[in-house]
């Protein structure tokens, strides 16, 4: 294994238990602890994470900016992948659709309906480049001011534009999800999925567990501004019962051995 695969598996770790231990990564990896604190710290230098007292735990950073694409646009893990799996399950024929750029939304392309008429709209060129050619999807890409680190549209240009389209369904995320709702990396983030969400019948939020409880640098929706969010297993029971209170339908993308239920079942 090489060690950027063995970091990313560590980071991986990390996003989901919260705290990661020096001596059982050792044993894990079948190296020597000093070997696992050299990865720790090249990863401190690179702001993934903060060491700790043997071990290391979160950044507890407001502003998160985009993966490098090869990083963001990669094989998902498989918690993100059932979130994406789940969420394409509720697209129907004909459906009207925004799919935004971050990973999760790209983790959706794969599980998409091809036997049926759709429309999706994007404002990411990675999404829409990757479904040019697909018969049965007439596509859409909302444009502007390029981001070159996210490869995506946001800016006042892309936000007038998008408001001329109406959805069936607006799959929407950001940086973290808390009680008072969605937050991003950026205003113009946040302005964008605002005016994305005023036009569509049908609101579903995407969020892995690790993105739940962290609030972010700039706010975006309101929780309650969401019909469903779909999150995952180790979601915690506080925050599925303060989304439920706001009036969120809350579902858990199921393990690999479990069906995925269909809109309306």
């Amino acid at each position: 294994m090489l060690a950027e695969e063995r970091r990313q598996l560590i980071l991986d770790q990390l996003h989901k238990d919260q705290r990661i231990v020096v001596k059982e990564l050792a044993q894990q990896f079948q190296l020597s602890v000093d070997s696992i604190r050299r990865d720790l710290s090249i990863m401190e230098e690179q702001g993934l994470l903060k060491k700790s007292y043997g071990g290391a735990v979160p950044l507890n950073q407001v502003r998160i900016f985009p993966k490098p694409e090869e990083k963001r646009y990669g094989p998902p893990n498989e918690t993100q992948d059932a979130i994406s799996k789940l969420a394409a399950s509720y697209i129907q024929p004909g459906d009207a659709v925004f799919i935004g750029g971050a990973g999760i939304h790209y983790g959706m392309l794969q599980h998409l309906p091809r036997h049926y008429p759709i429309t999706i709209v994007t404002n990411a060129m990675k999404i829409a480049d990757t479904i040019k050619g697909w018969d049965n999807v007439d596509a859409y890409l909302i444009g502007g001011k390029l981001r070159t680190t996210s490869g995506s549209f946001i800016d006042p240009l892309a936000i007038e534009q998008v408001r001329k389209f109406s959805f069936d369904i607006c799959f929407v995320t950001g940086g973290g999800i808390t009680s008072k709702g969605i937050s991003m990396a950026t205003p113009d983030g946040g302005s964008f999925v605002r005016a994305v969400i005023e036009n569509a019948r049908m609101r579903i939020g995407l969020a892995p567990s690790e993105k739940l409880g962290r609030d972010l640098f700039a706010s975006s929706i309101p929780l309650a501004e969401l019909d469903v969010l779909i999150t995952d297993t180790q979601a915690s029971q506080a925050f599925i019962q303060q989304a439920e209170h706001a009036g969120v339908q809350v579902i858990m993308a199921p393990d690999d051995n479990e069906p995925i239920p269909m809109e309306g079942t």
